[in-house]
């Protein structure tokens, strides 16, 4: 960062840098606060994104700002480019905001409500100001079949010790073998057909805690618009419920129940769009195993955690199938 610092300073005039902090706990991408003489600046590397889709995704966060929506409004460089390319890798710059991520458990109930809302007119800021038309043919999403599930259930015991030698190998391998199990039961629930029911558009694909700053009772920044993309609206809210409310191995349900109210006052989402979104949810949740993968992949015990958490919170989903379903239907 210390050879590439002057040569972003000046792309995109922030002046003399009095100050450099690294922020340790993005998961993909680099991020730094910079104190500078222009102001204070988040700066962010870009590493798992491709440069033409950042670019795409920056330029909605103008509109969105101007509508009063609470994202950061990005910085241009001196030739109008959102994204300043320096040593062979993509920076982009935001106005820093100060705030706090707080985990969904921790909002009170009428704060829940109003992060469903803000959901919402998330969605509708962005059938205004999305970066394309949205298609006339409605998303396909491949559902997992259990033969294939169990499989890459199997691949990845194999890559486990087979004599553990580690608590976490151990309960890794231990949750492998319920998740078959797990499999085999539910093999007749798998949902019929590859599109959601239910209306589609773009969506932020990560509007969970990490990527959202609070002050004073209210979110006063959406971060990280790298998944921008076009989705059914039931599936991105049943993944943020899960996500901010599916927290130590259980769901929340009195939250999940003001979330979806809340969401559902500003974007009409029928209940059975809601459970066709819940149960694929679910079902994703059941046969796949990114955080695993990711982990005996490149040894970052994160990764591992997730596992361990979503596994208990999946079997805990399961056998309360239809409390989930009736938090979710909750207007």
């Amino acid at each position: 960062m210390t050879a590439v610092l002057p040569s972003l300073s000046d792309a995109f005039g922030l002046g003399a840098v009095s100050d450099r902090r690294f922020l340790a706990h993005g998961l993909m991408n680099r991020n730094w606060r910079l104190v500078t003489a222009a102001g204070v600046f988040a700066l962010k590397e870009i590493t798992d994104v491709p440069l033409p889709k950042v670019r795409r995704n920056l330029a909605v966060l103008l509109d969105l700002a101007r509508e009063g929506i609470p994202v950061p409004a990005p910085l241009s460089a001196a030739n109008g480019d959102l994204v300043a390319e320096v040593g062979g890798h993509g920076y982009c710059v935001l106005p820093w905001v100060d705030g706090e991520h707080l985990q969904g458990t921790d909002l009170p109930l009428d704060q829940v409500r109003d992060l469903g809302a803000l959901l919402g007119r998330h969605h509708e800021g962005l059938q205004r100001h999305g970066p394309g038309p949205v298609p006339e043919q409605a998303p396909v999403a491949k559902v997992r079949d259990v033969t294939e599930a169990d499989r890459a259930a199997a691949a990845l015991l194999s890559r486990l010790p087979s004599a553990p030698v580690t608590d976490f190998d151990k309960a890794a391998a231990e949750a492998l073998h319920e998740r078959r199990c797990l499999l085999a039961r539910h093999a007749d629930a798998r949902p019929e057909g590859e599109v959601s029911a239910g209306p589609y558009g773009w969506t932020h694909g990560d509007f969970q805690y990490r990527n959202l700053l609070r002050r004073d009772g209210r979110v006063v920044a959406v971060l990280d618009w790298d998944r921008l993309g076009v989705r059914p609206y039931g599936e991105e809210v049943a993944r943020t419920a899960q996500v901010q409310f599916g927290v130590g191995g259980a769901f929340d349900l009195d939250r999940v129940a003001a979330f979806c109210s809340g969401y559902r006052s500003v974007i009409d989402l029928s209940e059975g769009d809601l459970a066709d979104a819940v149960t694929r949810l679910w079902w994703k949740r059941l046969t796949d195993f990114w955080q695993l993968e990711f982990y005996l992949d490149r040894q970052d015990p994160t990764f591992g955690e997730m596992f361990l958490t979503d596994e208990a919170l999946l079997n805990w989903w399961t056998d309360r199938a239809d409390e989930v379903q009736a938090a979710y239907a909750a207007r």
